[in-house]
């Protein structure tokens, strides 16, 4: 009986039991569409869906680094906009309908990190609109995550803004959003949100109908809370934990009804995207999509009729290599479907 080199035997299985379980949730999704190159690092997207013709809505998306950007994109990945300039933008996130000097203005609030603060455009011309200062006070500050609330019953809009590093509770700030000469400005409203210590809370994502935030504790889970800050800062749930090899990140929501749909999670290190129910995640994960982003820890997804490429919406994850990847939704429901057969 020939001798075995246990050490090399051991080290080969991980591996091994990697591939098997990759097999098994079948081939990468490709996208769509990639799009051009940025000049650092690609971190966060959102979407702006074109009220006038929905073919022409514009993927936002970050370029971190100490002189990135903020770049727009259309759907076939071209560059059709940018700011650049900024120092290190982290997130980014959109909201519809502020009014500012009399007029309803779309906005995209994206964190600039060596500042301490949100800047603001407008949308889609990518104007400058506004500024804030953000964890003021604080000694750990270095905002990374933003989502936007706008609360359906009153029309106020919110920038919720996590960071770096921070607390075990109150590691996020949320921001009532203002006008102020003319710009737009935020006044803290609440500090909430709790952290398990572990690594860092950057994704940040809120589901405006249902009225939930949700955020990922990177290799812990993702939490949930009620985004009215009248409603208090009581935890909701956690879910997701022990689904993800490490870090648990990119965080988007798509709906199927007033009530009903996913919520899909980036399982970063594993290049997949974990998949929950809208209408209760703590049910646990329902689906596990391979992809072929690298390392991605951005997202966003619409079910908006985008035109021929995109009917029932388009999934956006950023991937190493300073692009973006742009999915028909329809594979991944396909995927999704499947698993829960």
């Amino acid at each position: 009986m020939k001798k075995v080199n246990y050490s090399i035997a051991l080290s080969v299985l991980p591996f091994v039991v990697s591939c098997v379980r990759q097999s098994q949730l079948g081939k990468k999704l490709e996208p769509t569409v990639v799009t051009e190159t940025v000049m650092y690092d690609t971190d966060d997207p959102a979407i702006w869906i074109n009220p006038l013709d929905a073919s022409q809505s514009i993927i936002i998306g970050t370029d971190k680094d100490t002189n990135g950007g903020l770049y727009a994109f259309n759907l076939d990945g071209k560059i059709i906009n940018k700011v650049l300039g900024l120092k290190r933008p982290n997130n980014v996130d959109i909201e519809y309908g502020f009014e500012l000097n009399g007029q309803k203005t779309d906005i995209a609030a994206t964190t600039e990190r060596e500042t301490n603060k949100v800047k603001l455009y407008s949308l889609p011309d990518l104007k400058e609109v506004g500024e804030f200062s953000v964890f003021d006070g604080e000694t750990e500050r270095g905002p990374m995550g933003i989502s936007m609330y706008k609360n359906p019953k009153t029309g106020e809009i919110f920038a919720i803004v996590g960071r770096k590093s921070g607390p075990n509770d109150g590691y996020l700030w949320q921001y009532k959003l203002i006008e102020k000469d003319g710009k737009i400005t935020g006044e803290v409203v609440r500090k909430f949100g709790k952290y398990s210590g572990l690594k860092e809370i950057e994704s940040i994502a809120v589901d405006d109908e249902m009225g939930y935030i949700y955020y990922s504790d990177e290799m812990f889970g993702v939490h949930q809370y009620y985004a009215d800050p009248e409603k208090g800062n009581e935890e909701l749930a956690v879910f997701g934990k022990g689904d993800f090899t490490s870090d648990v990140e990119g965080i988007s929501i798509y709906s199927t009804s007033a009530n009903t749909g996913y919520i899909l999670v980036s399982n970063q290190q594993k290049d997949t995207f974990n998949v929950y129910l809208r209408e209760n995640p703590t049910k646990g994960r329902i689906a596990e999509i391979p992809v072929s982003t690298k390392e991605s820890d951005g997202s966003e997804v619409t079910n908006v009729n985008l035109g021929a490429k995109f009917p029932k919406g388009v999934f956006v994850a950023m991937s190493n290599g300073k692009v973006f990847h742009l999915y028909d939704w329809r594979m991944l429901e396909e995927r999704i479907k499947a698993n829960m057969k």
